[in-house]
């Protein structure tokens, strides 16, 4: 049985990874932190449905930790890393750049090094959407990315260049996945999906950045899931996007929000983010291509399951901190 990898997997992302390689008969090996940048009662959450398939085993650790991690590598013979974890979050990084270069950079050359040590042939790295800012849309995995306006950016620009020089010395096979506004069932509280929900229920002001008619990629987490273990697949090097090519305007969004959950919203705007982008949108004729992979869940389908979901686990999710 084949041993994957999946840092931070107790993460947004990483738990749904988790969970479809396990249903593809996958051992994986699962490193997480459980840092408390959001509420850790959904991370513990999602590892609880993890851990009840056997072939799941957990490690709390820091990718940052060389020799924890490399404990690890002596004791499975691995497949495939998946690169999940990181310091998440563009406004934040404003606050803490040094945390975002700690675990977003140099924890992930720990990896990649590790890899080379192990003979460990396959290596996935989630990146962003972000990177694009001030490009041409929709944004083409091509395009020169070299004025990343926010540390987090800088960070995952920076894991991506050491990912790419690994490949290059060593032949390690690596797939960049640059992802698109991730939404859905137990996502991150502090992205706006999760917040606005719950501040509508809450009959709470929504806090808006700018007018709110910026646009998102919205992206449904399983499709996000289903590309990343698709990711897997040997490319030699690829930088490959993972979005759903429909941009909405964030007040578009919102509408939906209050027409499944039944009741208006209202407003309080803030200053525009001088880190924030004005759009985004995927350009995903390489996914396609190359993975065999496109979308299947639209936004309004999406941010349906999504209430369903918070309203069904409301008796947690309301003592969630937003």
């Amino acid at each position: 049985m084949k041993k994957i990898m999946v840092t931070g997997c107790a993460g947004f992302v990483g738990a749904k990874v988790s969970e479809m390689l396990l249903e593809k008969g996958y051992r994986v090996i699962g490193v997480d932190n459980l840092n408390d940048y959001y509420d850790v009662k959904l991370k513990d959450w999602r590892l609880e449905m993890l851990k009840n398939d056997s072939n799941f085993n957990f490690n709390k650790m820091d990718i940052e930790n060389y020799n924890a991690l490399k404990k690890i590598f002596q004791e499975n013979r691995l497949e495939a890393v998946i690169n999940l974890a990181a310091r998440a979050g563009v406004r934040t990084s404003l606050k803490n750049p040094f945390a975002y270069l700690a675990t977003n950079s140099n924890g992930n050359l720990n990896l990649l090094e590790l890899c080379r040590q192990f003979s460990v042939s396959k290596f996935v790295l989630a990146s962003t959407s972000s990177l694009y800012a001030g490009q041409k849309m929709p944004f083409l995995e091509n395009l020169p990315v070299n004025s990343p306006i926010s540390p987090y950016a800088a960070s995952k620009k920076s894991a991506e260049m050491m990912a790419y020089t690994y490949h290059f010395l060593y032949g390690l096979d690596v797939t960049i996945l640059r992802y698109f506004t991730v939404y859905g069932p137990a996502g991150r509280p502090d992205m706006a999906t999760f917040r606005f929900i719950k501040w509508i229920i809450e009959n709470n002001p929504l806090e808006i950045y700018g007018n709110g008619f910026q646009k998102r990629d919205f992206t449904y987490i399983d499709d996000i899931a289903d590309g990343t273990v698709k990711g897997l697949k040997r490319l030699g090097f690829e930088i490959i996007n993972l979005g759903n090519n429909h941009p909405y305007k964030l007040t578009d969004a919102i509408k939906l929000m209050e027409k499944y959950i039944g009741k208006g919203a209202c407003f309080k705007y803030k200053e525009f983010q001088r880190v924030d982008m004005q759009a985004t949108w995927a350009d995903i004729n390489k996914a396609k291509k190359m993975l065999d992979w496109q979308p299947g869940i639209d936004l309004n389908e999406g941010l349906k399951r999504t209430i369903d979901w918070m309203i069904n686990h409301w008796d947690w999710i309301k003592n969630i901190d937003v």
